[in-house]
């Protein structure tokens, strides 16, 4: 339906094989987006692909378009990525569904790690360690800390940096 033109003025994503209308892109969600993309890209430059609100292959007839998804390298001309070192989120208005929704459908999917970025509280909620059904770590991160992706050790990312 979406290669024949049914959803194009329409921002939809396939979650559990229905189609899911998503949150508009307002400053509040779209400025952590393009500052966390600014981050991540020139440190992951030749290491790992970053898509930005494109699909993602997920589990049980999904396909997701999170804000961020960082992905082996590899060439997706022909279908889009089925793993993630990294998936992020920014939620304002759609924390219940990136929590209750999302975060579940990315660890059965196997993805490595998910960070739920909430703009209204101001902090990252990180989720490591799926177990297939569910994630067996979860914290909460403030502004005035730093993250490391599981990946990539190596990459620091200071929350106050993306998240105002």
């Amino acid at each position: 339906m979406v290669s024949m033109g049914l959803f194009d003025d329409e921002r939809v994503e396939l979650l559990h094989g229905v189609i899911v209308s998503m949150c508009p892109n307002d400053p509040p969600h779209s400025s952590p987006v393009q500052d966390l993309t600014m981050l991540i890209v020139p440190a992951l430059v030749g290491r790992a692909i970053v898509r930005v609100q494109q699909p993602i292959i997920a589990f049980d007839d999904s396909e997701p378009e999170p804000d961020i998804a960082v992905v082996p390298l590899g060439d997706y001309h022909d279908a889009h990525p089925a793993q993630a070192h990294l998936v992020i989120e920014v939620a304002d208005s759609s924390l219940r569904k990136d929590r209750l929704v999302k975060a579940p459908l990315y660890a059965r999917s196997g993805f490595l790690e998910y960070w739920l970025v909430s703009v209204r509280d101001g902090v990252v909620e990180v989720y490591r360690e799926a177990d297939g059904s569910d994630w067996r770590s979860v914290t909460r991160h403030g502004r005035d800390e730093t993250l490391h992706p599981i990946a990539f050790p190596d990459v620091a990312l200071r929350i106050a940096s993306f998240l105002a």
